[in-house]
């Protein structure tokens, strides 16, 4: 009886790997999804960019909206200084121009 338990092949390795398989599947899935929401949040973003608002650029400028073109948008840092960015350095709208209009 013990023979024939130690003469009984192993496992097909295939049903081990279909689960492991499965779940990095469904990892990759989830992790896709979440950055595809992000991508749509920041374009939502950039459509709402106005003139006036306040904006913070992913080197850590804070400044306010002077101009908006298609790929780029001028910030007023401090003072008289201007400097162009592209749209897509922008990574938050601080504060709304038209709110601050209102205060």
């Amino acid at each position: 009886m013990f023979a024939a338990e130690q003469a009984q092949a192993p496992g097909n390795p295939l049903t081990l790997m279909v689960p492991m398989i499965v779940v990095m599947g469904v990892f990759m899935y989830l992790q896709h999804r979440s950055q595809k929401k992000k991508m749509a949040a920041h374009q939502a973003l950039l459509s709402k960019l106005k003139s006036g608002d306040r904006v913070l650029t992913t080197s850590g400028i804070i400044g306010t909206v002077v101009a908006v073109k298609d790929k780029t948008v001028t910030v007023r840092t401090a003072g008289d200084t201007k400097v162009e960015f592209t749209r897509g350095s922008i990574t938050e709208i601080t504060d709304s121009g038209s709110a601050s209009a209102e205060a």
